[in-house]
Parts: structure tokens; sequence; C-alpha cells
């Protein structure tokens, strides 16, 4: 059985259908480079009250994909529902793997709204912090991955990162 937090088999939370065919949905690591440093982009998902704390209650912008709908198509539609950005992530891992990973860079003033539903709040975060709140695992290898394509891509366009820490 695939589990997605539904009262049934490959459904979410609310009763959203879920693809039977991975990757199941997507992870959008969202990203910015500030004087400070990169800063990441956190959700609170709010359906569990204010104060939870546990695994999967602070994530980056993610969903699960619906049947036949195409992976790329999810992460913007996602993106798009629980930020209000409009864009393409960049797939940092979509082939052979049960959650896909993107990655997208935005200026730093940027202005992101949370759904009001699934999630109650953002955080702009530091990498270190980010990967304190990015429980369990699974979700902290999608955000490392996601916030090493972003970093690397800095690199290779010979602007400035703050590295892993």
């Amino acid at each position: 059985m695939q589990h997605f937090g539904g009262t049934a088999e490959f459904t979410t939370w609310d009763g959203e259908p879920v693809s039977r065919e991975a990757p199941h949905g997507t992870t959008i690591v969202v990203g910015s480079r500030t004087a400070d440093g990169w800063r990441y982009l956190l959700l609170h998902r709010g359906w569990r009250g204010p104060d939870w704390d546990g695994d999967w209650a602070w994530t980056p912008p993610s969903g699960s994909r619906k049947p036949g709908e195409d992976v790329t198509a999810c992460a913007m539609r996602e993106l798009s529902e629980e930020t209000g950005l409009t864009a393409e992530p960049v797939p940092v891992h979509t082939s052979g793997v049960g959650w896909a990973v993107f990655a997208l860079e935005v200026p730093s003033d940027t202005d992101v709204t949370v759904d009001g539903t699934e999630h109650d709040r953002l955080a702009w975060v530091s990498y270190s912090q980010a990967c304190a709140r990015c429980r369990p695992q699974a979700l902290l290898d999608s955000f490392t991955a996601g916030a090493a394509a972003l970093r690397a891509d800095t690199r290779e366009s010979g602007g400035h990162g703050e590295g892993g820490a």
C-alpha cells in the first residue's frame, strides 16, 4: 500500500488522488541569494495545528502528482498553489525516483504567499536551519539535493554562494 496521508490507498490527506506511477510527487527547493548567503523557503503544514513540529511539519513547496500529470507540470502546479509563484523550476532528480526534486532560484524580494489551507506560515531560513527543520530523512535528502543544485548553478555562473552549511 502506498500511503500519502489519505484515508485510502494513493490519496492525499485531503482525499485527492495520487499517481500510481513514480514519481508520486514533487519537492521544489526554492532558494534566494542574499547579502547574508543563501536563504531557502520552507512552508509550515497547518492542517495539524500551528504548534506542530514533527516529521513533515516544515517542507519546501511540494505535493503529490495527479494520475496522468506530467512531473514538471506537477512541480509548477504545486509551486503556484502553495506559494503563488509562477515559474518553471529546474529538474534535479525526476527519473527512477519515488519523489521528484526540482530547484528554483528567486530574487530575495520575491513576494510569496501561503495558501492558508494546507500551510499556515512560511519562513526564509539558512541552509543549516532548513536541514534542522526538514524531517524525516527522506525530506532532508530531497532538500539537500535541491539546495546543492542551486549552489552548483551559482558556481558555474560565477555568482556568490554560501556553500553547504
